[in-house]
């Protein structure tokens, strides 16, 4: 798993063997969700527009949006609507304007009712429109006038003028009066089409006829993120990093798995692999916490393959056979093994019980050396390994899970060994399989070929320096 890449396969073994606890995982988060809201009180927007009539461009509307958010047009607002309990700059941050389609801009407010966001947005439409026209100089408290009006001003008292002079000329007597009218009237209508050409080339003049189109609605809902928002991100995000803490784990975990890695942590050879029937492991442990890891369903690895399943337990007694056969030829001398289980590796102890009962079961004849040894089944703590010293027996035999431990605690176990004066003549790996026949509730017996190995007899053998087999 260290080196595979993720795949959806991955992530569906993770939801299906971790239900539970992902499913706990998603309450807690829910919970926090619910109590960050309960940190925040609900948040309700109401939105006012703006209608800038006239020809804009998109620079000229972004700036009107800027003005219409900035803090001369939110504290005249707060000035008006007077709330004690909120301050300005606590209303700067909840007004905001944006530019949408048509030359209009959206006033948006949020407040802790729909009808204080209400008012608030209303205020300050209402705020920028006169502010907008104070600086257009469209104000009726505007003093000076300059700029474009002084100009139009001018312009009419051209016009005026012109009027006394032609009433003045000698109207139609003389060549001299007509062409004088003439051009009068010629300098009086390119003064108007100047003017109107300098009114549609001017913004300001098209700033005076902003209006507020309506008032604000009164929102219905809560403000995002709302209550359901938060309960709901939070049971997503710890699901996620449920989730992703899954994945780390097994891409961080370098334990061996495969038997010649397992060989190799433990400095032997690796004889084979033996059968273990899922749900048949021995006894379980015992205490709260054993009793959370089966609630939760991590009592179990998630990232172990799906056990296979045999048609019956005649394959079963082969593979324990071929291995009794094989430890047989490796052992150096006449003597016994000694077979070690690690502490708390169920599936180990019920295969070492097995094949102890197998080599009781074994005729002696077959054997290449024409020995047939003892088994002594022992289980030794794999955190501070100490194995009994050597006695008769002709080496040590493991017995383990794959997958379970470490090469430092395999090499811990391998120095045990020696310590004790034994060598450790091969590992057999234990791996879990179903059986397709149907067995009944209070059935305690495993049928392995023609025969029936007493599932008490890996307990019993698995107690310490309790020594079984049979001899040739």
């Amino acid at each position: 798993m260290s080196e595979d890449t993720i795949r959806l396969v991955t992530l569906g073994r993770i939801l299906r063997r971790r239900r539970r606890l992902l499913a706990l995982l998603v309450v807690l988060g829910a919970l926090a969700g619910y109590g960050t809201s309960l940190l925040f009180p609900p948040r309700y927007t109401a939105s006012a527009s703006v209608l800038l009539p006239g020809q804009w461009e998109e620079r000229g509307l972004l700036t009107q949006a800027e003005i219409a958010s900035s803090s001369t047009v939110v504290d005249r607002a707060a000035a008006s609507l007077r709330w004690t309990d909120v301050s300005r700059a606590e209303l700067r941050d909840r007004v905001r304007a944006k530019v949408t389609d048509g030359n209009v801009i959206r006033i948006s407010g949020t407040a802790d009712t729909p009808a204080r966001a209400q008012r608030l947005s209303d205020q300050v439409a209402q705020q920028f429109v006169v502010f907008a026209g104070r600086i257009a100089g469209d104000s009726s408290d505007t003093d000076e006038v300059s700029g474009p009006q002084a100009l139009r001003q001018q312009v009419t008292t051209t016009n005026r003028r012109i009027s006394e002079l032609a009433e003045a000329a000698d109207p139609g007597r003389t060549v001299e009066s007509v062409q004088a009218r003439t051009e009068l009237e010629q300098l009086r209508t390119a003064l108007q089409e100047a003017m109107k050409k300098l009114d549609e080339a001017d913004p300001a003049s098209n700033r005076t006829g902003m209006v507020v189109m309506g008032p604000a609605p009164r929102p219905t809902g809560e403000a995002p993120p709302t209550r359901i928002q938060l309960v709901a991100a939070g049971a997503v995000l710890f699901l996620l990093l449920g989730i992703v803490g899954h994945l780390v784990a097994a891409r961080a975990d370098r334990r061996p798995r495969t038997g010649p890695e397992i060989a190799a942590a433990l400095g032997t050879v690796p004889l084979g692999t033996v059968d273990v029937p899922t749900g048949r492991h021995g006894p379980k442990r015992r205490g709260a916490r054993a009793r959370l890891r089966r609630l939760l369903g991590t009592d179990t690895r998630w990232d172990v393959p799906v056990p296979r399943t045999t048609a019956d337990g005649a394959g079963l007694r082969l593979r324990y056979r071929r291995v009794y056969t094989r430890l047989r030829d490796r052992l150096p001398a006449p003597g016994g093994v000694l077979v070690l289980v690690p502490e708390g590796d169920a599936s180990a102890r019920h295969a070492a019980g097995r094949l102890a009962a197998e080599a009781g079961s074994a005729p002696s004849p077959g054997s290449a050396n024409g020995r047939h040894p003892l088994l002594r089944v022992v289980e030794v703590p794999v955190a501070r390994p100490l194995v009994p010293d050597r006695g008769d027996e002709a080496g040590a035999l493991v017995v383990l899970g794959a997958g379970n431990w470490t090469e430092e605690e395999l090499a811990g176990l391998a120095g045990a060994c020696a310590d004790a004066g034994h060598e450790v003549v091969g590992v057999v790996l234990a791996g879990p399989v179903r059986l397709r026949g149907k067995r009944s509730a209070g059935h305690r017996d495993a049928t392995v070929g023609d025969e029936a190995v007493p599932d008490t007899a890996a307990p019993a053998l698995a107690a310490r320096g309790r020594t079984t087999g049979g001899g040739a």
